[in-house]
């Protein structure tokens, strides 16, 4: 027998209630989800911010010319809120992620959780950036006073070799940890260690070869006495 119309309006709003029935709660629960931990990745950035402002990074890093070399490229020198920010939206999308899963959309879930996964990634390639900034003054300045000390006419030479050759190695390091370009990355490695071992070994030839002779004849005569 067919359905009167009327009969069929029912079935459609019957169905149409039953779909939102389902939805308002689920929706309802992601939103909970999402604000809870909007809340929680707020106070754990603000947390994070203030440990690394106790911790002084950013004077330590004015203290080797990182705040003008970033003032002149329109940027502000504040270690602790970009880390607090990195950890904020990390939790920000944890929590998106299980909001999302409420509603079964498997394939925005997969999309959020490599953005989250990423973003660990980001935060040790900024420590390891912190950290090359802070060995590089370091050890410049350690090797140009050591040079200053043995009367070496290129000490100041020697300091900034050091420095750029720290921040290379940290530049390298942060790039792999981001997995940006890493075989190009790789190459650039090896490159720049067989361009130090070569310049080593000329310079060595060209201006160590005196000293090796005076050696190896030492060492001649040693041996026939």
């Amino acid at each position: 027998m067919p359905i009167e119309p009327i009969d069929q309006l029912l079935l459609t709003l019957q169905t149409m209630w039953g779909a939102v029935a389902v939805f308002i709660p689920k929706f309802i629960v992601a939103v909970v989800i999402f604000l809870v931990g909007w809340i929680i990745a707020v106070a754990l950035g603000k947390v994070v911010a203030q440990i690394v402002r106790a911790l002084k990074v950013d004077q330590a890093l004015s203290s080797v010319g990182a705040e003008q070399t970033l003032s002149r490229a329109g940027f502000r020198l504040d270690t602790g809120e970009f880390l607090g920010a990195l950890v904020r939206w990390f939790f920000i999308i944890v929590f998106l992620i299980a909001a999302v899963d409420v509603f079964e959309l498997v394939a925005i879930s997969e999309f959020l959780r490599g953005v989250a996964l990423y973003i660990p990634s980001i935060i040790v390639a900024a420590v390891i950036l912190v950290a090359a900034a802070l060995i590089a003054a370091a050890l410049a300045r350690l090797v140009q006073g050591s040079a200053q000390a043995a009367h070496l006419p290129s000490a100041a030479f020697l300091g900034g070799v050091t420095k750029w050759a720290v921040w290379v190695f940290g530049i390298l390091a942060a790039l792999d940890q981001l997995q940006i370009a890493p075989a190009l990355v790789d190459t650039l490695f090896m490159g720049i260690i067989a361009m130090v071992a070569i310049s080593g070994g000329i310079a060595f030839g060209l201006g160590g070869k005196d000293h090796a002779n005076r050696f190896l004849e030492r060492l001649r005569k040693d041996i026939s006495e």
